[in-house]
């Protein structure tokens, strides 16, 4: 793990020229793959999975009986976690809840905004280097208290063909009995556009590989989409307070998701740097993912010493990453200083991995940078809002004139005579 001055970290600059070239080619893959499926819909389905997933399907859909068998290969424990995991982030998302709303702005005169659910989205989850019974949570909790009336999944099968059954317990246990044995691009393609077995949707939303997040942003228009998921980041601002294990620990807890992970920490403190670094050899050296976590730290981990705290928060709110740990004295205090970051753990004992599973809070983050713009995923992200607007007779007598004036100045003088003749003619 390399630790770099804060002037070094801000003049790395990245090839662009081969950035360019790695997207043309994954951009070209991809297109190809939403062709297919457009153009021959299921069969396409089934080549795509027989081919990358390395499984030959007789059917798309995950049956009632692997439901049940499912259920037979799961835990107690694993069950116990996962209800108490529900729990949690139901009550929080409960709490972002919109309701419809109107006002009287004058006599004859009422505004509101209403409030609709979608009709139909589909969640995707990773099935690839590991499996994501909390990612069913997370994209479907919010969906359901949302309203949305239809919910289905698509997600990678295994190499027998069938769905990871800590997956299938998780979807059981937020109510969706609607499985796909679909992943990367082509379930995207599916969502999107439809197949014949597979029914289009409003949105899709869910993390997934750079194949799925390219198809999610060729798709966006046709469909909505929460966000276009880059690989997963975390970034700790630490200072003398915080136990080097501690830091170590969480950094690794990202790498180990893919090689292409960053991990950043920042420190005023060059003694901790150190010691960071030396926590980090050694922890990876028993880390069941050792091999991933090495390729990662080793590309994107980084100790970034700055001279005090204020200079670390303008490098977050540069980076913008996908979650932030304050691991520094007073951290609550130091909020405010932070514009940018998907998720913000305060203290020593709020480690990233609790957002991931326990806590409420959606792990469906903005990575990317593009937490200087966007959100978590959230009720939010599954309605959509209707403008009412309502004038009585008399009251577009009042605003008749300043509408038309506004509107010959724009030149449009059919919209104008849509007013005039309600001002000329009101019994008509």
């Amino acid at each position: 793990m390399k630790i770099v001055t804060a002037e070094q970290f801000t003049n790395e600059s990245k090839d662009q020229a081969s950035i360019l070239n790695s997207e043309q080619a994954l951009d070209n893959a991809v297109l190809e793959i939403i062709k297919q499926v457009r153009l021959d819909g299921d069969n396409a389905l089934f080549r795509y999975t027989e081919k990358f997933d390395r499984t030959k399907l007789s059917s798309l859909t995950v049956s009632e009986d692997e439901f049940i068998e499912a259920r037979e290969l799961v835990d107690s424990e694993f069950l116990s976690a996962l209800k108490q995991a529900k729990e949690n982030i139901e009550s929080f998302h409960i709490a972002q809840v919109e309701q419809s709303w109107f006002m009287n702005k004058g006599p004859g005169i009422m505004l509101g905004q209403k409030v609709t659910p979608l009709d139909r989205v589909g969640v995707y989850i990773p099935g690839g280097k590991a499996a994501y019974p909390s990612s069913v949570l997370m994209d479907v909790i919010p969906a359901k208290i949302a309203g949305v009336e239809e919910i289905v999944i698509t997600t990678p099968p295994q190499a027998n063909g069938k769905i990871n059954p800590y997956v299938l317990v998780a979807a059981s246990e937020v109510g969706i009995r609607t499985i796909y044995k679909v992943g990367g691009a082509q379930a995207i393609a599916a969502l999107a556009y439809g197949t014949e077995t597979i029914k289009k949707v409003a949105k899709i939303v869910g993390p997934g590989n750079a194949y799925v997040a390219r198809a999610k942003k060729w798709v966006y228009g046709d469909v909505a989409i929460d966000m276009i998921a880059g690989p997963s980041e975390i970034c700790v601002v630490a200072d003398e307070t915080a136990p080097p294990s501690y830091v170590a620990a969480d950094l690794l807890s990202q790498a180990e998701h893919d090689e292409s992970a960053s991990s950043i920490c920042i420190t005023t403190s060059n003694t901790l740097a150190e010691k960071i670094k030396l926590e980090v050899e050694k922890q990876t050296a028993v880390l069941e993912r050792k091999e991933i976590i090495e390729q990662s730290i080793n590309q994107n981990g980084k100790v970034i010493v700055v001279s005090n705290l204020s200079e670390a928060f303008t490098i977050v709110n540069e980076i913008a990453p996908e979650h932030l740990q304050l691991m520094i004295e007073n951290p609550g205090e130091n909020l405010q200083y932070i514009k940018n970051a998907g998720a913000i753990f305060l203290g020593n004992y709020s480690p990233e991995p609790l957002g991931d599973y326990f806590a409420g809070p959606n792990h469906t983050l903005p990575t990317n940078g593009t937490a200087k713009f966007a959100s978590p995923l959230g009720v939010y992200d599954f309605i959509k809002k209707s403008s009412i607007i309502h004038y009585s007779k008399e009251a577009i007598q009042t605003a008749a004139d300043p509408i038309i004036t506004l509107a010959n100045v724009e030149g449009l003088t059919a919209h104008a005579n849509s007013i005039r003749i309600r001002k000329d003619e009101p019994n008509a």
